[in-house]
Parts: C-alpha cells; sequence; structure tokens
C-alpha cells in the first residue's frame, strides 16, 4: 500500500447495499404520511393500470405512485391540478436514486394556486362573452393557405404538414414561437396579430385559416395558452382559428376562445382540409347519380305526358254532351211547334166556328199576325242560343290548344336546359381526361429516360464497348476468351469482328526511362 493512502476500518459497499440501506433507513423513519400538494404531470393511468404523477407546492416537489389494485379503490381519482391529501408510503426508487410516496388514499383538498388562476380567469373571460358559440367564426371547406403558429424545431409541425399532405396538400405558412418559457405568451399573441395584419393583396398572402398548436405537457408547460394576451389575440382574430394545444386529455383556455378545438396537432389538421380522394369519389358519385337523375326525370316525364294525353278528351268527347243537348233542344222545339200547331188549329177550328157571327177577314188578319209574331220570336231565340253554344265550343278549343302549347314549351325548355348540363359535364370530362394523359405521357417520358439512363448504350457511348463471343454471349474475364477466339466489339456506333490473341496480364506496359517524348512536327520540343 502506498504510504499516503488513508488509513480506516470502513466497509466497502457496493451501490445495491448502499441502495437498500437508504430504502430501509428511509421506510424506517418514514413510515405512514400524510401529504399536502398539488398534483402535477398526470396522464391518467399507464398501460400497465399503475398511475404516476407529481404532488408539489410552492417549493418543492415528490414523485408518487398509485399502484393498479389500490388505483381502482380510490374514492377520488388523481387529476391535473387538483390539491389533495395523499396517505401512504416514503420509499426509494433504486433505479433513479430518487424518492417516491406510494399512496394508498386520495383526498382532495381545494383547487391548486394555479387551478384557482385558471377557474378566475375563466369565469372573467365568460363574463365578458368571449366563449359564446355565436361570435365563433365557421371554418372555410378548403382553405388555399393555413397559417401555422408553433416551434418550427418540434415534431408537431411535421406531423400537421405530413397530415396535410396526406389529406389534401396546401400551401402553408409557419410563424416561428417559442411555446413554452416567460416569452412564449408574447410571441404567440404577436403571431396571430401578425397573420391578421396581411392584406389579401400583399407580397406575403393572408392565411384562410389559423392553427396554434404545441405538444402535450403540464399545467405549467402549457401555461402560456391561458395567458389573457394570448386569449384576446385570438378572439381579435379575423381568421378562423383552430387550438391544437397539448394532447387529448389536457384542455387550456385557448379552445374555449378558438373557433374550434382540436384533439391534438394531428386532429386540426384533419380538421382543417377534407380527404381530396373522398372529394373525388364524392364529385363522381355525385355525377353519376345527377346524370341517373336526368335521365329518371325524363322517364317520368315522358309518363306523365303520355298519361296526360291519354286523360285529355278528344274533340268528339267534348262536343258530343253540346250536340246532345242540341239534339234535346230541337226535338223539344219540334214538340213544342208542334204542340202549338196543335192549339192553334183548335183555336182555328174554334174561330171557324165564330166566324158566322164575327167578320173573318178582320179574326183572321189578327190571328195571322200573331202566328208570324210568334214564328219570328222563334227563329229569333233559337239563332242566339245556337250562336252562344258555337262560340262556347270555340273558347273551349282554344283554351285546350293554348294549355297543348304551353305544356310543350315547358317540356322543350326542360330538355334544352338538361342537354346543356350534360354537355357542360362532357366537357369537363374531356378535359379531365386529356389532363391525365398528358400525366400518363410524362410519366412514360422519365421512365423511358430512366431506361435508357440504366441500360449499356448509355454506358456505350462515354466510350466503352461490349465484347461478346460467337455464340452472342457477354465475355466479362479473360479466362473466357483464349487465343484464337473469334469475338464481337459492339461501340456505340456499330460492331467490328476481333480475334483474340494473348492473355492480358493486367500489368500496365513500362515507358523506357530514357524515352523522350517525340515533339509534335513543328513544335518546339520539351525544355526539361
Amino acid at each position: 500500500m502506498s504510504e499516503s493512502a488513508p488509513l480506516t476500518n470502513a466497509p466497502e459497499l457496493t451501490v445495491s447495499e448502499l441502495s437498500g440501506a437508504l430504502k430501509r433507513a428511509i421506510e424506517d423513519q418514514f413510515g405512514h404520511v400524510r401529504l399536502r400538494g398539488e398534483i402535477s404531470n398526470y396522464r391518467g393511468p399507464h398501460s400497465s393500470g399503475h398511475a404516476y404523477f407529481c404532488l408539489k407546492d410552492a417549493n418543492a416537489r415528490i414523485d408518487a405512485v398509485v399502484w393498479k389494485g389500490v388505483f381502482s379503490r380510490l374514492r377520488t381519482k388523481p387529476q391535473e391540478g387538483l390539491e389533495v391529501i395523499a396517505t401512504g408510503k416514503i420509499t426509494t426508487f433504486p433505479g433513479k436514486s430518487s424518492y417516491q410516496i406510494v399512496i394508498e388514499q386520495l383526498e382532495p383538498a381545494g383547487l391548486g394556486a394555479l387551478m384557482a388562476l385558471l377557474e378566475e380567469r375563466r369565469k372573467k373571460l365568460a363574463a365578458e362573452g368571449m366563449f359564446d358559440e355565436a361570435r365563433k367564426k365557421k371554418l372555410p371547406f378548403l382553405p388555399k393557405i393555413i397559417g401555422i403558429v408553433t416551434s418550427p424545431t418540434g415534431a408537431v409541425i411535421r406531423d400537421i404538414l405530413h397530415r396535410l399532405h396526406d389529406r389534401f396538400p396546401r400551401h402553408v405558412m409557419v410563424w416561428p414561437v417559442r411555446v413554452q418559457g416567460e416569452t412564449s405568451a408574447q410571441e404567440v399573441a404577436n403571431a396571430i396579430r401578425g397573420f391578421n395584419a396581411l392584406k389579401p393583396g400583399d407580397k406575403i398572402p393572408r392565411p384562410d385559416l389559423l392553427i396554434v398548436a404545441r405538444g402535450g405537457g403540464s399545467l405549467e408547460d402549457l401555461w402560456s395558452f391561458n395567458e389573457e394576451e394570448v386569449l384576446r389575440a385570438a378572439a381579435e382574430s379575423q381568421i378562423p382559428l383552430i387550438s391544437a394545444i397539448g394532447h387529448e386529455t389536457d384542455w387550456t383556455l385557448l379552445d374555449l376562445v378558438a373557433d374550434l378545438r382540436a384533439p391534438t396537432p394531428t386532429g386540426a389538421a384533419e380538421k382543417a382540409v377534407p380527404v381530396r380522394s373522398e372529394l373525388i369519389s364524392d364529385v363522381a358519385d355525385l355525377s353519376r347519380r345527377h346524370t341517373d337523375a336526368i335521365f329518371r326525370a325524363l322517364d317520368r316525364r315522358r309518363t306523365d305526358l303520355r298519361a296526360l294525353a291519354r286523360a285529355l278528351p278528344g274533340g268528339e268527347s267534348l262536343l258530343a254532351t253540346p250536340r246532345q243537348r242540341l239534339d234535346r233542344a230541337g226535338e223539344k222545339m219540334r214538340a213544342s211547334l208542334l204542340a202549338s200547331l196543335g192549339r192553334r188549329q183548335l183555336a182555328l177550328a174554334q174561330a171557324s166556328r165564330l166566324l158566322a157571327r164575327h167578320a173573318p177577314q178582320a179574326e183572321l188578319q189578327r190571328v195571322t199576325g200573331r202566328l208570324n209574331t210568334l214564328s219570328f220570336r222563334l227563329d229569333a231565340a233559337r239563332a242566339p242560343l245556337t250562336q252562344r253554344r258555337r262560340e262556347r265550343l270555340e273558347t273551349l278549343a282554344k283554351s285546350f290548344h293554348a294549355a297543348l302549347a304551353s305544356r310543350g314549351r315547358l317540356l322543350r325548355r326542360d330538355l334544352a336546359a338538361r342537354e346543356q348540363g350534360r354537355q357542360v359535364l362532357a366537357a369537363r370530362l374531356s378535359a379531365a381526361l386529356a389532363a391525365s394523359m398528358g400525366r400518363r405521357r410524362e410519366k412514360l417520358a422519365h421512365l423511358d429516360q430512366l431506361r435508357f439512363a440504366l441500360g449499356y448504350g448509355a454506358i456505350l457511348q462515354r466510350g466503352f464497348a461490349l465484347v461478346r463471343d460467337a455464340t452472342g454471349a457477354a465475355v466479362h474475364s479473360v479466362t473466357q476468351a483464349p487465343p484464337g477466339t473469334s469475338l464481337s466489339l459492339q461501340f456505340s456506333d456499330g460492331r467490328i469482328a476481333a480475334t483474340a490473341e494473348g492473355a492480358f496480364d493486367g500489368a500496365p506496359a513500362k515507358k523506357p526511362r530514357n524515352a523522350t517524348k517525340k515533339p509534335p512536327e513543328g513544335g518546339q520540343g520539351s525544355l526539361f
């Protein structure tokens, strides 16, 4: 041993022995304890069923764990920011050289300081109407430009861009901000106001939709998005805004002020744009349904027209009743005339018997005049009745022809409109087919260029040659071409025949040391 080494009787302990001794000492000194603190960094039960979080006060914090069997029996479940009284056993975790409390009972003790401040601010802003649904704006169905307020270095922006590319690629503008720290709230508020300050016709276009995004974290980590400055900037935003802060279980006051809350940043991208393939499928389905509806409507109109044509009465049926009435009126008039004539004849006979006692000429003249008057009145009454019947028939005929012509014009106009719509759809289909054929041609040309670049033809154009034997097989080694073998050398511009004379040993020919380079004709020659 070295003389400088100190002499001691302290035993040597392993790390495990020391950790075990500390564990026993703490557990013996602190059996069951009751701690009052605020729950922090709680994310719900682990996949194993255990729950891990922290208890903290203004100056310190301690790790806490609730085992699966105890968690199911707790009357008060852990909640982020909840101030509780925890009863349990203090122990150590040798794997991290830390101490923790194993909770056996949990009782609520009131809201923590942050939760109390958060609740007070929520009530204040709710009284101002900042959370009302009436003031929230409707999101655009397909925004052209999307502004994102988040950290440019985190995984959030990559997740949003990846999901936007998968669903419907859009132009994205990112305003980089800090999402945690003292200046985070000011930067987020400035970003929201900065996007709103852009004009539609400026060099930098104005977004149609804003997304404020951040990954998960504790209540303290997400506190920037509960600041009143950020909330008022979001409420003043004329651009629709989506809040995508934290995981699905996290929430901030910005979620209540924003026009829409997304459970995750990826969910915000899904709510911002529809799926392009689904839109194309829906348009195709609507086009097919529209075409089917047109044909069904035409069939219904054709059927209705046939039914109306069968239901319309013919000219004979329209004139049958008036004609029958006219015939009955003629018969009645004839019977009336015969009856009247009979009465007149009877009266004449009676008058004839009185002729002997009265002047026959005067009586005959009187009766003749009366008879003429009655005959004239009969003729005068028959002509207007016939005229009225004729005019009524003409009016009915004109009404029928006018209704038939109007119906025909409506049907022709409807058919013309549907034909125009069909032509528009046919033009759009032709344009889409031409665009698709153009893209296929470009892809085919690219593949052809790739085929040429990867083929041996491009290699031959750089000065190489392809050697084949008499059977046409490629020669890859000198062992495949002994002396006297007939060879075919293929260059880029043709082929030549050759014969192998001897094997090449792979060493370049040595140049004599004293060999001088012959100067070109008319040249000066080398000076060295």
